[in-house]
């Protein structure tokens, strides 16, 4: 063996490792509630993984995990308190870390791809007739809160768990803390930036945190963003929608942003939890919360 390719076998320190990032996600998947399964939906953007859980009848909600290096998997307690009368199905972004698979050089790139990319997971699940509730965190709920506006009469119930670029933008502190993970993601600068906004490591379910630490270097596409939505059509949304907002939350001022989400959706209940930071949710969401959430659908 020559020593050039000595270099090249040698793995990089921060390079993605699948067998970890594997690994870490079936230790998170680990703690949903048995039976659970999934699912894998073709889109015109590549192969979509959906894991399901909750009886087979019960009425469909769908879960959007943030971005940053979230996926499905943290939504487990979620999962445990819907999944005793709904059928559950938490989505893995497309061309974001996970289990899901975009075609070569494709990926949504737009907003209105990102709401063909769900229209279609909803089709390929067998809810394309069907009113679903939704409930995203951070940049799922942004997709969702945009999908309710769009097609109000397949959404059945809204839950928007601290929602980024829905109301406000970014805090510039926030962003500016951001910036070193955004430009060179490594599993150590990941972990800072996390235990940062959350106020410590001990606020974070560690496996999950190992999980986004594994994801730091996953092969993603940039995500799709676009505007916030116009305040005509939040002003004209009747739909029942619940609003939570991290009462600790560095992304964004919890209380001034419940204001403008009480101003801008009317028709909406807007809560603000006390001491939970963006990045602890959702496994941080407390059990009487998620218990609230499973009464509110209901």
């Amino acid at each position: 063996m020559s020593p050039r390719a000595a270099v090249h076998d040698t793995p990089h320190p921060h390079a993605y490792d699948p067998a970890v990032f594997s690994a870490a996600y079936e230790r998170v998947l680990g703690k949903w509630p048995a039976p659970h399964s999934s699912v894998t939906v073709p889109t015109p953007f590549g192969a979509t993984h959906v894991n399901v859980c909750g009886p087979a009848d019960g009425p469909p909600v769908l879960l959007l995990p943030g971005g940053g290096g979230a996926t499905s998997a943290p939504w487990y307690a979620q999962a445990a308190a819907l999944s005793l009368t709904r059928r559950v199905h938490a989505v893995d972004l497309i061309g974001a870390p996970g289990r899901s698979v975009p075609d070569p050089g494709r990926g949504p790139r737009t907003l209105d791809d990102l709401m063909g990319w769900l229209g279609s997971v909803l089709d390929g699940l067998g809810l394309g007739s069907a009113e679903v509730d939704l409930i995203g965190h951070s940049y799922g709920a942004w997709i969702a809160l945009h999908h309710a506006l769009r097609t109000p009469a397949r959404t059945r119930r809204l839950v928007l768990l601290d929602p980024t670029q829905c109301f406000a933008g970014f805090r510039p502190v926030y962003l500016l803390r951001a910036l070193p993970m955004l430009l060179r993601p490594t599993p150590r600068r990941v972990r800072a930036f996390l235990e940062w906004e959350s106020g410590g490591a001990d606020t974070l379910d560690p496996d999950c945190l190992a999980l986004q630490e594994a994801a730091a270097r996953f092969p993603a596409l940039r995500p799709a963003t676009g505007p916030r939505p116009a305040p005509d059509a939040l002003s004209a949304f009747t739909s029942p929608a619940l609003i939570l907002f991290a009462g600790a939350a560095k992304v964004h001022d919890a209380r001034e942003l419940a204001a403008t989400a009480r101003e801008s959706m009317p028709e909406a209940t807007v809560k603000v939890l006390p001491g939970i930071a963006h990045h602890a949710l959702p496994p941080a969401l407390p059990e009487a919360t998620n218990h609230l959430i499973a009464r509110f659908l209901d």
